[in-house]
This record gives structure tokens, C-alpha cells and sequence, in this order.
């Protein structure tokens, strides 16, 4: 199983060309590929029209979706946050910690473009998705 972040998901539906959407367009056809439910929320509020809106809710709705809160995540990724800033490491965004918290925490691997991620690997046992 993979997690596919905002980042990757935003260039796919603009019609990007780069390595994560590659790899998604492949992932999709091979594999389980999930999504959280703030991924989702992220994804689905950046389109301006009623048609784009449908159009990706219609894309995305087969795939699993997966819960990236609650208040045991929420303590984990306070916890990885501040570990982080005590290596040097600060995130910029708290969403971000959430979501490569739950990663670590369930062992699955996070398909990204989003230099956050890359830093929080470089000290937890963040799984990075390369092909």
C-alpha cells in the first residue's frame, strides 16, 4: 500500500509530467493506493468549478480512504515535531507531520513532492516510495 501526499495528487490533476505523477499513473494500475481523509480534503478544495470538483471526487472515490488523526497521531506527531527541531529539522507545516506520522506509524510507504517529507526521513523511519 501506498499514501499518495496533496503535492503529488495537485500536479497529477493539473496535468504535470514529473517523476511522482509517472510513478502514480503506475501505482494506480498496480497497486493499493490510499488516501487521507485531510489528503482528500486538501485535494478536493483547490478546484474552482462545480465540474473539476465532481470530476476528482468521481476519481478518487474508489480509492481506500484512511482516518490521519485522532489524539494518539496527534501526540506522535507533536512528538516526531519536536525530535525534529531538537536534530535541526523544522517542518513547515503540521499537516505534513501528521501525515508522515501515520505513515511511520503503519509502516506504508508516502508518494510525495513535498520537501517536508524528505527532511522528516532523514531522521525517522519515514518510507519514501521510489520506483
Amino acid at each position: 500500500m501506498i499514501l499518495v501526499d496533496t503535492s503529488v495528487w495537485i500536479d497529477y490533476f493539473n496535468g504535470l509530467e514529473n517523476k511522482q505523477t509517472e510513478s502514480l499513473d503506475r501505482i494506480l494500475s498496480e497497486q493499493s493506493v490510499l488516501v487521507g481523509d485531510i489528503i482528500l480534503t486538501e485535494i478536493l478544495q483547490g478546484f474552482d468549478s462545480v465540474k473539476e470538483f465532481r470530476l476528482a471526487k468521481q476519481a478518487l472515490d474508489p480509492l481506500d480512504c484512511v482516518h490521519l488523526g485522532g489524539k494518539s497521531l496527534a501526540i506522535k506527531a507533536a512528538s516526531n515535531f519536536r525530535f525534529l527541531r531538537s536534530k535541526g529539522v523544522t517542518i513547515r507545516k503540521t499537516v505534513d507531520m501528521l501525515i508522515g506520522s501515520w505513515c511511520i506509524e503503519h509502516e506504508v510507504e508516502l508518494l510525495h513532492n513535498d520537501k517536508d517529507f524528505a527532511q522528516i526521513a532523514t531522521q525517522l523511519p519515514l518510507q519514501i516510495y521510489t520506483d
